[in-house]
């Protein structure tokens, strides 16, 4: 296995001010080529600093990718730093100068002196240009261990690693094959899904591992296969097999599939259309869906009925009944689904009532108790939810366990 380390460098980063996407994003796709992320290490615009995790992390891996600090500004100083490093010095690279010259008139303006350095290079490295910006990237061979330099602004990033970074490393150094697959699970929690196919888990062979990884309302399971092992994704596909008959009721995709974007695609399939009515979940079912693209050809509108006027003036719920039984109850919830989808004239509905908290409960309702119904043409079916007492997870939880109702309702497994 090929080890490597991602050094992120900005004081932005380590204050909070933004939040570190490039890692993760990097080390999934080292990972897809066959190298291993040994470890992630986030410093300062300090020189010092920089060195130091540099001289740390030729120590324990093989390969070093750094992004971040090669802007115009005066406190950029990766490039600067990584001349001192690799004692070089700069020299004036023309198709860097040339990429920053388009960008710059393709903007309807002149390159600044300031600009203009950017197209300055270490006379040791080569360069990885930059169609999306103005800061080209870098790569160094060193007593063996390559070092590769790229901006922090994602999308420039991201196009170097595609483009330029894996494939020169797949063609640099031998990677031992990994292949990931991964089944999505909605409706029961790791140490029962555990408990549950604990006898599968135990008899897979030594090159093949799972991972359990949990999130609010749901926990994926990754299958990972390792080695110069013949027909390795065959025999993945055949473990996977007999895992999903172990848990069928509980899966509801694979891989990088979400719940939204699988009810699109069945909703697509089907010519369907739905809406929603949130109380709790405070419109929050609505963004998931309209996350994905296209979701206009079926998501026709959403309406939050926070209070129980809304719920009575626009969604038709009974005042008799939110005064009998209140608003978190069954009778709200179904009266709430089948409201909106009379309203807005859907094929399918999908409501949401309960106590997100942190106040709110009592000992009948305690918080975290949320209703949902989904509804179509036919039915409405309903069922509650007990989700915590952390207000932020109650929703997304609500919101991900609804999304599931409705996938259920639609392929007809409730």
């Amino acid at each position: 296995m090929i080890y490597a380390e991602l050094i992120s460098i900005g004081d932005e980063l380590l204050i909070g001010q933004v939040v570190n996407t490039n890692a993760p994003w990097i080390s999934r796709q080292l990972n897809t080529a066959g190298f291993a992320v040994k470890q992630i290490t986030v410093v300062s615009d300090n020189e010092n600093e920089i060195i130091s995790a540099l001289d740390s992390a030729r120590q324990r891996v093989d390969v070093i990718l750094i992004t971040g600090g090669l802007g115009p500004t005066k406190d950029d100083l990766t490039k600067i730093v990584l001349c001192k490093y690799f004692n070089t010095h700069l020299v004036f690279d023309p198709q860097a100068y040339k990429d920053i010259e388009s960008i710059f008139k393709a903007r309807g303006r002149e390159v600044t002196a300031t600009n203009r350095t950017q197209a300055e290079l270490p006379a040791s490295c080569i360069p990885i240009y930059n169609k999306n910006g103005t800061a080209p990237g870098m790569w160094f061979n060193d007593n063996g261990k390559i070092f590769v330099s790229m901006p922090g602004v994602p999308f420039e990033m991201e196009s170097m690693v595609t483009d330029f970074v894996i494939p020169k490393l797949r063609q640099e150094l031998k990677t031992t094959p990994v292949i990931h697959k991964t089944i999505l699970t909605q409706g029961i929690g790791e140490s029962y899904l555990s408990d549950m196919i604990a006898e599968w888990e135990n008899n897979l062979p030594s090159h093949l591992k799972l991972a359990y990884l949990p999130a609010a309302g749901m926990v994926r399971l990754r299958l990972t296969g390792m080695g110069e092992v013949d027909n390795l994704e065959e025999e993945m596909n055949l473990q996977l097999t007999t895992l999903k008959k172990i848990i069928t009721p509980y899966i509801y995709g694979e891989g990088e599939e979400t719940l939204a974007s699988i009810i699109g695609k069945l909703l697509c399939d089907k010519g369907k259309t739905v809406a929603t009515a949130e109380s709790c979940t405070g419109g929050y079912i609505a963004h998931l869906i309209t996350s994905v693209p296209g979701s206009s050809d079926y998501f026709l509108g959403s309406i939050v009925s926070y209070s129980n006027d809304i719920k009575i003036q626009e969604l038709g719920v009974s005042s008799d009944t939110l005064l009998r039984k209140g608003a978190v109850s069954e009778e709200v919830a179904i009266q709430m689904a089948e409201g909106i989808r009379k309203k807005f004239k859907t094929d399918y509905a999908i409501s949401t009532t309960g106590i997100a908290g942190p106040s709110g409960g009592s000992e009948e309702k305690p918080v975290g108790t949320v209703w949902i119904a989904v509804a179509d043409e036919k039915s409405t079916i309903t069922k509650k939810f007990l989700l915590g007492t952390n207000r932020s997870r109650v929703i997304q939880v609500a919101s991900e366990t609804a999304l599931n109702q409705l996938r259920k309702l639609i392929i007809q497994q409730i």
